[in-house]
């Protein structure tokens, strides 16, 4: 089950059924299965706390992937800061929308196994983001 959440921003305007049948579509294409996933949006201030309490980072970021997979299951916790998102979309000259559909897929291909930090992984990441996108 797949669940949308926010906690002191507006919920987005997502379509939560059509969302959730892609993130089955892209999981599956990775040979995955969706088990427990929830989504909270949040602020920036928010996803600061989180980063802080929970992984040590003293910085904002778009997304927080809290995984808790099992085999092929994917299960997690995903935080992600409509503040930023949006940030980020004016920064890059992306549609917002799509910018959140970027994001919220983002969590998932690191469900998935897909790295973004080391040398060449962000590269490989923005491949998968696309191909998901895609399959929107």
């Amino acid at each position: 089950m797949i669940t949308y959440n926010a906690d002191g921003v507006k919920m987005p305007k997502i379509r939560h059924r059509d969302t959730s049948a892609w993130i089955k579509r892209v999981a599956q294409a990775h040979g995955r299965k969706v088990g427990e996933i929830g989504y909270m949006f949040v602020s920036d201030e928010k996803i600061l706390e989180v980063n802080r309490q929970y992984l040590g980072h003293d910085y904002y970021t778009d997304i927080i992937t809290f995984d808790y997979d099992e085999g092929d299951v994917l299960n997690g916790d995903l935080v992600i800061s409509l503040d930023t998102v949006r940030t980020n979309a004016e920064k890059f000259g992306k549609d917002y929308d799509e910018e959140l559909h970027r994001v919220i897929i983002h969590g998932i291909l690191h469900l998935c196994g897909i790295n973004d930090k080391g040398p060449g992984e962000r590269e490989i990441m923005e491949a998968h983001e696309n191909e998901a996108l895609a399959m929107r």
